[in-house]
């Protein structure tokens, strides 16, 4: 790619300023990949555990040995880890359905939670369509103060509907919004806070995007379940399907009724033989999601350097994959994306445009040249066409692969400055 003097020279001075903060980063990766080898060695992990079943999968001992793995890593009672969940927001729905009964109360402490569960609450979309409003749940919403969670007001809430508060909902990335996002620490404070309040309230997280970017989830930290997609960051970039869900064993039997029926729970599920990519991702995650971040961070470097306003800062600690780059008008973040999917490996050829995407309320413009379709932990960037214009990007398999992606984003913003 070609690339101009003052982008190749931006990008050499990263390297140079970000090595402290690369340090740490590969301590993290190097902690949490000893705690998943550290479950492989307990729980015996052989080749056997590959082997696929089929029909109802009673019996997998594949199956059922992952999902002790992935309770360990996560710090958690229980767990599950299944290819029949389509995405994150399935997962999500699973852990939501599963937990909430007609009176019910959803409390979101975290503002409002990602895009595309507005429709799964009932806060957005056609009355009718199987929401949790259509089943008598309702939902209440606190939003953070100064980026902190507003304890006043939750504890108010709290109190105003006691035991009907059956959720608390957290949601540790900013995902669509302009906020920070949440520590592991700060969400282990919430749920002490919650549960001396409300003992019968689960703490729920989603946890997309955020896990092992620390050394602990919070599950580790008090969190009754926390939930992700395996095409984010803990599939390693090898896993092409499939979600998880971790937590307390009485919430995750719960939940488990909804991935399958009551009584089934996680009995059943044939793994078709994709268990191997499954242990192969998560052997791999922690350092792919080191990959990543390393990646935001050149990222945030790059842009601020540029002018533009970024979130979290290049020096900043981080708690998530996402970068931010407010780019402040339409035509920049479509350039934005169109440059990361140039610097892309897969598809590069393709010039991304803003749409109507199913489960979104604006336009979305998304760049994703990856080798599986929707991965957010390989080089992707999205955005919602509304002011103010705030590029979303994560991901990048490796550090280098990400740099180019950068850079030739990069690139494609100052050329259209360039010509005004």
């Amino acid at each position: 790619m070609n690339f101009s003097n003052e982008i190749i020279s931006l990008a050499t001075q990263a390297d140079r300023d970000l090595k402290e903060h690369f340090d740490r980063i590969d301590k993290i990766s190097f902690e949490n990949t000893q705690k998943v080898m550290d479950a492989f060695r307990s729980h015996r992990v052989s080749e056997a555990l590959f082997n696929p079943s089929s029909g109802y999968g009673y019996d997998d001992r594949g199956r059922d040995t992952l999902d002790e793995i992935w309770a360990d890593v996560m710090g958690a009672e229980k767990a599950f880890v299944r290819c029949q969940i389509v995405n994150g927001t399935h997962a999500l729905s699973i852990g939501l359905f599963g937990l909430l009964r007609p009176g019910d109360i959803l409390l979101s402490v975290a503002g409002k939670p990602y895009d595309t569960l507005e429709e799964v609450i009932g806060i957005a979309g056609t009355p009718g369509n199987g929401s949790l409003a259509d089943f008598g749940i309702g939902y209440e919403q606190v939003d953070l103060k100064d980026g902190r969670f507003d304890y006043d007001r939750i504890g108010e809430t709290l109190d105003s509907y006691g035991k009907r508060v059956k959720v608390v909902w957290i949601q540790r990335s900013k995902g669509y919004l302009n906020r920070r996002t949440l520590t592991v620490d700060e969400i282990g404070e919430a749920a002490e806070f919650i549960h001396k309040k409300s003992p019968e309230t689960f703490v729920v997280v989603d946890n997309c995007y955020g896990e092992f970017v620390e050394t602990k989830e919070p599950t580790a930290v008090g969190a009754d379940m926390i939930i992700g997609s395996l095409i984010k960051n803990p599939g390693g970039g090898m896993a092409e399907i499939g979600g998880y869900l971790a937590g307390k064993e009485r919430a995750i039997e719960l939940a488990s009724y909804r991935l399958t029926t009551v009584g089934t729970g996680t009995e059943v599920g044939a793994t078709l033989g994709i268990n191997k990519s499954f242990y192969k991702g998560l052997f791999y995650a922690p350092h792919t999601v080191s990959q990543a971040i390393k990646t935001a961070h050149l990222a945030a470097y790059m842009f601020d350097k540029l002018g533009y306003e970024v979130e979290p800062a290049w020096d900043e600690v981080r708690s998530d994959i996402i970068q931010q780059v407010i780019t402040g008008k339409e035509e920049l973040l479509v350039a934005f994306c169109r440059g990361i999917q140039a610097g892309s490996p897969i598809d590069a050829f393709v010039s991304p445009e803003p749409w109507e995407m199913p489960g979104y309320t604006d336009r979305v413009i998304m760049a994703a040249g990856a080798f599986t379709q929707g991965s957010s932990i390989e080089i992707s960037a999205d955005g919602p066409c509304r002011p103010p214009y705030t590029a979303y990007f994560q991901g990048g398999l490796t550090y280098e692969s990400g740099k180019i992606g950068i850079m030739s984003a990069a690139q494609a913003m100052l050329d259209i400055k360039n010509k005004k």
